[in-house]
């Protein structure tokens, strides 16, 4: 038997722990993880961050084009979040790489084939792929997804056996709970329509994507018969915990 698959996605708010920076901390802790599981499992990250790295080291006028400051931002950002990565990683004995992809990149047969070429070779390799938008040429994933989309669409195209989508909540909760302020986490779902009905219309403080881009985003996975874990990246040992069942999330399948 091989090894298992696993598209973990990364928030911004989980990157930086809900402050304004990025947390090695917590790239570290994502890094030991995947040290811990190598045996069984093998990795693909898609990571937002980009942005949030910029801000750490410059401050940009924009002339009120706030896509073209965004996309500045993240230029300057990619490379640091990539060095961040590599600095943590490295130390664990985990190899990276970096793969920037646009959402046109899924339109055309070629490009599909070459990114499942690409990853497949890398992953062989021991490498672990480290995906982000190519922001400085497409604006879509700035305005709404957050990368929960990009995320869905290539774990398709990897064929992965689960997507988990690390975010600052215990997964999707129950709307009535949210009213009395004690939150209760829909751990099973099966029926994506009723869990449409459940979530509000928040968006997180760093990211732009809300719960409805992440369900949208396990509906893409679900067509393809691939689970979606949705978990509280902000949780230490987050993945560990959640292959145990030692944590509450929500896995839809």
């Amino acid at each position: 038997m091989g090894k298992k698959r696993i598209l973990l996605k990364i928030g911004s708010n989980t990157l930086t722990k809900e402050t304004n920076h990025i947390s090695r901390g917590k790239i570290e802790d994502i890094g030991m993880q995947i040290a811990a599981l190598n045996k069984d499992y093998e990795f693909v990250i898609v990571s937002s961050g980009a942005i949030a790295a910029a801000k750490q080291f410059v401050k940009l006028e924009s002339k009120g084009k706030e896509i073209a400051l965004k996309q500045a931002l993240a230029s300057i950002g990619q490379p640091h979040l990539m060095r961040i990565f590599h600095e943590n990683f490295s130390d664990l004995g985990l190899l990276t790489s970096q793969c920037l992809l646009s959402y046109s990149d899924f339109e055309k047969e070629q490009s599909k084939v070459n990114i499942v070429n690409t990853i497949n070779v890398l992953v062989e390799n021991n490498y672990i792929p480290i995906i982000n938008e190519n922001d400085t040429v497409a604006t879509d994933e700035i305005r709404f997804g957050d990368n929960d989309k990009l995320a869905a669409l290539t774990a398709v195209l990897l064929n992965v056996d689960i997507l988990i989508i690390a975010t600052n909540t215990n997964g999707i909760y129950t709307k009535n709970s949210i009213y009395d302020k004690i939150p209760e986490t829909i751990q099973l779902v099966k029926d994506l329509e009723t869990l449409e009905k459940e979530i509000g219309e928040s968006k997180s403080s760093h990211g732009t994507g809300g719960m409805q881009s992440k369900i949208e985003a396990a509906g893409i996975a679900k067509a393809a018969n691939i689970e979606t874990w949705i978990v509280n990246g902000l949780d230490d040992n987050f993945i560990l915990k959640a292959l145990k069942d030692e944590i509450p999330f929500t896995k839809i399948v």
